[in-house]
């Protein structure tokens, strides 16, 4: 237990691990919820992937700001400018499932369960790099004024 403690907490792998782990936290909510909801209470499963967005991206942004870059002493962006940009990029997420699921089981004559999960890995990927080049990045240090 002390060394995953350890790995947690290590400079050069340490968010990379947390990330990891709050990435498999989300995966996991954004994931189940929709195929438990459409199992279980019949939901419509565009339906489901809407209540599962609203709690995955609520707990991804959490985790992230105070888990996964706990790290670094100050962000570039307040907390309102990277909410913002969270709202901006569930304006093209969101969508993209939905729309996906919507369409792609027909056209490729696959379950829509099989063509959301796919959906869902492909963006979360993709968004990965945005999220950490535009919304959590550290402040710039900045440099001492000349005299």
């Amino acid at each position: 237990m002390q060394r995953v403690v350890a790995l947690f907490e290590r400079p050069d792998s340490g968010p990379m691990v947390r990330y990891a782990v709050a990435g498999g936290t989300v995966a996991a909510v954004y994931l189940g919820t929709p195929l438990a909801l459409t199992s279980f209470l019949g939901l419509p499963i565009e339906v489901a992937i809407l209540i599962a967005y609203v709690a995955a991206v609520c707990l991804h942004f959490n985790l992230q700001r105070h888990f996964v870059f706990r790290h670094v002493p100050a962000f570039a962006l307040s907390t309102r400018v990277q909410i913002v940009r969270y709202v901006a990029i569930g304006a093209v997420q969101y969508p993209t499932a939905a729309i996906s699921t919507a369409l792609l089981p027909g056209a490729l004559g696959v379950n829509e369960r099989v063509i959301y999960v796919c959906t869902a890995v492909t963006i979360s990927a993709v968004f990965f790099l945005v999220l950490r080049g535009h919304v959590f990045h550290a402040a710039a240090e900045r440099s001492p004024e000349p005299s």
